[in-house]
């Protein structure tokens, strides 16, 4: 069991605080590409010593929504290249063969599927992919609240052969019996479009971990009744269910005490039952967490 698991990294704001890099509103996990470069590329080391079999560029606050509209005209593509060529620099030092995934956020603020402007997609995207490209192996496109705005970044990739991620966020409260995307459009429905554009793996993020199991299951349904062979993964944050008005990366929530290491270990053993192969964490979730689910998982 596990022979197969990939095991991804977790979060990155939290562990730059602890790196001691600044770190504040609205910039974010963005501040420390320019200010505390060593720090960033600390935390990849971090991921990558506690089993990490892939590392995500910290890219994710390199838009007009955290660095405001003319520093991301200004400096968008160099930050972004820089968050990848970090990420890089981590694995060749470690001498470990890690893969990076250029992460691209949504493009309009977090949890905000009201916010897409289909308009501006190619505007926000390019910097984005132009300067992550030289260093990355794959492109995830994570913390996703709809199907519009996946496809749309889907359709601003490069063909150049690098395999996409998609990572979709969930509901997390006025729970029905069926998995939800935060737009409310059901996972089943997203699964389904996920095939249809080729996919790699579909993967579940930034969301409590009692909403992921049936999202992972709904996923595999759909994938067996279309007949396609598509990974499918989790990595969930450790806040308290996230209310509507809520926006990821709003501040430093609490953490739940039962998500420690051996509590999210439990979580994360059981998407590996219902068939999900790749397994990491989001915010709050640390090289602590990803040391346990490499020791017992992979």
């Amino acid at each position: 069991m596990g022979a197969n698991t990939v095991i991804l990294d977790g979060g990155m704001g939290r562990e730059l605080q602890r790196q001691g890099a600044p770190f504040r509103q609205p910039e974010w996990s963005a501040l420390a590409l320019s200010e505390a470069p060593q720090a960033v590329e600390a935390v990849h080391a971090a991921y990558i010593e506690s089993g990490a079999n892939v590392i995500t560029s910290n890219s994710y606050a390199v838009v007009p929504f955290h660095i405001g509209e003319a520093r991301f005209a200004a400096e968008g593509q160099a930050l972004a290249g820089l968050a990848g060529e970090l990420a890089r620099r981590a694995v060749d030092a470690a001498g470990k063969p890690v893969r990076v995934a250029g992460s691209l956020p949504p493009l309009f603020g977090s949890y905000r599927p009201d916010l897409f402007d289909a308009a501006r997609v190619t505007e926000l995207l390019t910097p984005l992919v132009n300067g992550l490209a030289p260093h990355v192996d794959l492109w995830l496109a994570e913390t996703q609240s709809s199907i519009v705005e996946a496809r749309a970044i889907h359709a601003g990739l490069p063909k150049d052969g690098k395999p996409f991620w998609l990572s979709f966020t969930l509901k997390d409260e006025d729970i029905d019996e069926v998995p939800r995307l935060r737009s409310g459009e059901p996972v089943a429905e997203a699964a389904a479009v996920a095939a249809g554009l080729g996919v790699e793996t579909l993967l579940f993020n930034c969301s409590q971990p009692e909403v992921i199991g049936a999202a992972i299951d709904a996923a595999r349904e759909t994938f067996e009744r279309l007949g396609v062979k598509i990974h499918i993964g989790a990595y969930a944050n450790a806040f308290p269910p996230q209310p509507k008005e809520a926006t990821a990366n709003d501040g430093l929530d609490p953490l739940r005490d039962d998500l420690d290491p051996p509590g999210y270990l439990r979580w994360a053993a059981d998407w590996q039952k219902r068939g999900a192969s790749h397994l990491g964490g989001c915010c709050g979730i640390g090289p602590e967490h990803i040391a346990v689910l490499a020791q017992k998982l992979a």
